[in-house]
């Protein structure tokens, strides 16, 4: 709240279609309370006109300019939630002069799901036009990014559309200080938990019925990577997910399953690999052997594609400080 009294800047900004407007400021204006919220500002709707009220002109503008900028992606019917706030926020807090609708909207549409899945962010953009184009892509970077839920948004959209027969969603079953020996159940009641996220985000791409059919008649497999070896994937769609805890011997057994009419996507974060430190990661191997390799893509997400709550960026950037701080203390050993 702003202190009574106080000297603010004010801009007012007036909005035509009400139903983009709406959408704007989402259900009992919790968009709008966010956006005040994140830069201390005042904002009151006043028919199909907001006012922003602030002692920081900067942060006045600021808030103008995300309005404005998601009013437009708002018309074009896409989505507007707490998560494109933040990146609206964070878009034009670096750049003022970014375009919301290039990187929301342009070329980044996936169809026949469950609801309109587009990139909210460069790399996003940049990772759903490497799987288009690309038989092979590793996608890499951290929690939040969107790594997965993309790739298994391109695999339902190829699925649907009739480009490839099925989709094969495995992972490896590494998890830290578990074996699979010590979980209770037959092999499938074993591997379940660590397969539950691809689970999750498939009932959040398809309406439950649908992908409880899919999964049902074979056209969408849940597997650990394990039960890869032997086969040849062709006419399918093969998202690897949690990359990083593949061993080198078994990202190399993935990779080599590729068969015609086929695409894989490999997802991971480098940072958070649950191998034993004797252990080389496979993904680190791959990124470091494959990379002037034609026909496959490398898309690195970084901290500014995180589209979970806030903090897992302020959380993320503490705990690369943190490594780097600790890197730098360990050549300061060295050289003392």
């Amino acid at each position: 709240m702003i202190p009574r009294g106080s000297p603010t800047t004010d801009e007012r900004i007036d909005f035509e279609d009400m139903t983009a407007f709406l959408a704007l400021c989402g259900p009992k204006d919790e968009n709008l309370k966010h956006l005040q919220a994140r830069l201390g500002l005042e904002i009151r709707v006043r028919g199909n006109q907001v006012v922003i009220r602030s002692p920081h002109g900067e942060k006045t503008r600021l808030g103008a300019d995300v309005l404005r900028q998601l009013y437009q992606v708002a018309l074009m019917q896409i989505t507007v939630g707490l998560g494109e706030m933040d990146r609206a926020i964070a878009l034009l807090s670096a750049d003022p002069q970014a375009s919301l609708v290039s990187v929301l909207a342009q070329g980044s549409g996936l169809s026949g799901l469950a609801g309109k899945v587009t990139a909210r962010s460069p790399n996003q953009r940049r990772y759903l036009e490497a799987i288009r184009l690309h038989d092979l892509v590793f996608g890499i970077g951290p929690a939040g990014t969107g790594k997965t839920y993309l790739a298994m948004a391109s695999g339902i959209a190829a699925l649907l559309s009739r480009q490839v027969q099925h989709i094969i969603l495995t992972r490896p079953a590494v998890e830290a200080g578990e074996r699979l020996g010590f979980l209770p159940g037959d092999l499938v009641e074993k591997v379940n938990p660590y397969l539950r996220p691809l689970y999750d985000a498939l009932g959040d791409l398809l309406e439950p019925e649908r992908g409880r059919r899919m999964l049902e008649r074979g056209q969408i497999e849940i597997a650990p990577l394990a039960f890869m070896r032997g086969r040849t994937l062709s006419n399918c769609f093969i998202i690897l997910d949690e990359a990083q805890n593949c061993t080198i011997e078994q990202m190399k057994m993935f990779l080599t399953r590729l068969g015609y009419h086929s695409k894989a996507v490999v997802t991971g974060d480098v940072t958070q690999t649950d191998l034993p430190p004797d252990r080389p990661s496979g993904l680190l191997h791959a990124r470091k052997v494959l990379s002037a390799v034609p026909g496959i893509a490398m898309v690195e997400f970084d901290e500014g594609d995180v589209m979970r709550h806030p903090l897992v960026t302020d959380i993320l950037h503490a705990y690369e400080e943190d490594r780097r701080s600790q890197g730098e203390g360990a050549e300061e050993n060295e050289g003392g």
